[in-house]
Order: C-alpha cells, then sequence, then structure tokens
C-alpha cells in the first residue's frame, strides 16, 4: 500500500490555526509566500493577526522583531533562499543578536523545489543558521513532525529557523506521535552495523536504505536527526559507540550541514568513519525533483553505497 503524501507547508498552516485560540499573542507574517492569504481560513479567522508583507524579506524579519519585542509570539515565513539569504543581516542583527522569539519558516529549501533553479534552491540555509550560536534550528521530515514542532517552538524564548521541503512528503510518524522536542532525535530503526543520520527529506530515503542493507546482513540504525541545534549527542554519540561507523544523509551542502555536526561529534567522543551523503559541489540547477535528487545523489542507492563503504573501514 502506498504511503500517503502530505505537504509541510499545510503543517505549519494547521499546527499555528491550532495554537491561534489559545494564544492571542500569536501573529502570522508572511512574505507572499502563500502560505496563507487574506481568504485562507486563518485570515478569515484572524484577520487582524495576519499580515502579508509581500516579496520583502528584509522587512519581514524586522517587523517579526518588532512585533516579538512588544511581546508576541510571532512566526514569519519565506522561501528559505531570500529568507535565510537576503535577508540574513537582519535575522542576525534584529533577531538573534537580542535573542528574540521569531519562529521562522523556510520553505522551498533544497533541489527539490525542481525547476525553480539555482537561485530558489537553497543549500546552504542550514550552515547560516548554525552561525547564529542562538539559533534553534529544525529540519522535519514529514507532516507529523513538522506540524508538532511548530507548536513546541511556541513556548521557546529564543529564535527558532525550521526547514521546509516544498514537495509531499510520505508519512514517517502516526498522527498519534506527537513527541517530538526541542533537542532531540528519533531512533525509526534499531540497528547494530551501521548508523545512519538523516534529516528532512532524506528520512524517507535512509530507511528505504536500511531495508536494502538488512538483505546484505547490515544492520542500519537510523536516526531522525530532525534537530540540528540542539543537536541530540547524547542519542547519536552512544549510537556510534554502538555500531562503529555512520552515513549521514541530508538535502544540503556538505560544508556547515549534518555531516559536519556528526564528523565533528565523532572526531571528539568516539573516532568512527562517517561518509556522507548530500550536495557535495556547486549549486543547484534547473529540473524535476525527481531527477535532481538522482543527479545529486540523493537517493537511498546512495545511502547504501555510502553504508557499505563505511561498513568497510568500521571500528570493532
Amino acid at each position: 500500500m502506498a504511503v500517503p503524501k502530505k505537504s509541510l507547508g499545510e503543517a505549519y498552516k494547521d499546527a499555528l490555526l491550532s495554537l491561534a485560540d489559545s494564544r492571542p499573542d500569536l501573529f502570522v507574517l508572511d512574505a507572499d509566500l502563500g502560505f496563507f492569504r487574506e481568504e485562507s481560513e486563518f485570515g478569515c479567522r484572524y484577520p487582524d493577526r495576519y499580515l502579508n508583507i509581500g516579496a520583502a524579506e528584509q522587512n519581514l524579519v524586522l517587523t517579526a522583531a518588532g512585533m516579538s519585542i512588544a511581546g508576541l509570539c510571532v512566526y514569519a515565513s519565506a522561501c528559505s533562499s531570500f529568507l535565510a539569504g537576503r535577508a540574513y543581516e537582519q535575522i542576525r542583527s534584529a533577531v538573534a543578536l537580542p535573542g528574540l522569539p521569531v519562529h521562522l519558516a523556510g520553505s522551498h529549501a533544497g533541489v527539490t523545489v525542481g525547476e525553480d533553479g539555482a537561485t530558489y534552491q537553497m543549500l546552504e540555509d542550514i550552515a547560516l543558521m548554525r552561525a547564529l550560536h542562538n539559533m534553534t534550528i529544525l529540519v522535519p521530515s514529514d507532516y507529523t513532525s513538522a506540524y508538532a514542532l511548530f507548536r513546541r517552538v511556541a513556548n521557546m524564548k529564543g529564535p527558532s529557523y525550521t526547514r521546509l521541503a516544498r514537495q509531499e512528503q510520505p508519512s514517517i510518524y502516526g498522527p498519534e506521535d506527537m513527541d517530538f522536542r526541542i533537542g532531540g532525535g528519533r531512533i525509526l530503526r534499531e540497528g547494530n552495523q551501521i548508523t545512519i543520520c538523516a534529516c528532512g527529506i532524506m528520512v524517507g530515503e535512509a530507511l528505504k536504505a536500511a531495508e536494502v542493507l538488512d538483505q546484505q546482513d547490515i544492520g542500519a540504525e537510523v536516526i531522525d536527526c530532525y534537530c540540528l541545534r540542539p543537536f541530540p549527542v547524547r542519542l547519536v554519540s552512544s549510537s556510534l559507540q554502538r555500531t562503529g561507523c555512520c552515513v549521514t544523509a541530508e538535502e544540503h551542502f556538505l560544508p556547515g550541514g549534518l555531516f559536519e555536526l556528526v564528523a565533528g561529534l565523532a572526531a571528539r567522543e568516539y573516532p568512527v568513519p562517517v561518509q556522507p551523503v548530500g550536495v557535495k559541489i556547486g549549486f543547484g540547477q534547473s529540473g524535476s525533483a525527481e531527477d535532481l535528487k538522482e543527479y545529486y545523489g540523493l537517493t537511498a542507492d546512495q545511502i547504501v553505497s555510502a553504508a557499505v563503504l563505511a561498513w568497510t573501514m568500521r571500528r570493532r
């Protein structure tokens, strides 16, 4: 039976609608992204708590910061390439520096934006946000995890950045599974011969890869690293000590992303071989999402190949 797919953007909308009645201080800002419109359910129910800034991401961030200073709980959404890229200075100076609880949703990240091409295919947003020491960074893999995490950040005292894929994603979690926490990760499959750390759209690919590896008598432990800051250090470190080798899988440049986090952790605490699956060089390009995933090696097959290589170098 086919696994149902749902949009992470829908999770964002649904999470904020579920919070709005109990949080009269919650306001939603949008940079003409389309998650919300005046005629949408949120805009109709809460017309005084929604503002479309237009295609002006720098203004979006500064407006959100000002509203946050006034004591409001502010969510702000835009395409990740323009939110993390064009408005980086405003995020740094007006949000991260004072540590304001502004919750940023960067959508349309990675090469799976597809035909929109390289300018929209943001592959360095995690690296940029990791440079801001007090920025919580979340990369949900499906509707349920995105919904739960957007609800969770409402009570945070500092800023957050949540990375969203454009495509609908297969369900990894059931609708009743809401146990997601800031600083957490989730072991989706246990194994004792290799650790696969994945985030975002690559979690589903990691689970497919684990099935193939099982047929080769390589037991893979799959961890959904949905929180990249604070990172689930103990969870990942314990897994590395059990398995002795690791693969990371991410729809992001290798510099500044999940690979560097895990490789750095391994170097500090328990040195093991870590093989990366991600976008190694260059920017994106126009093409269908599936063709681009294949071109850049963001597939279960590539994870399997990396896992076999890591396993041959395994610390025993």
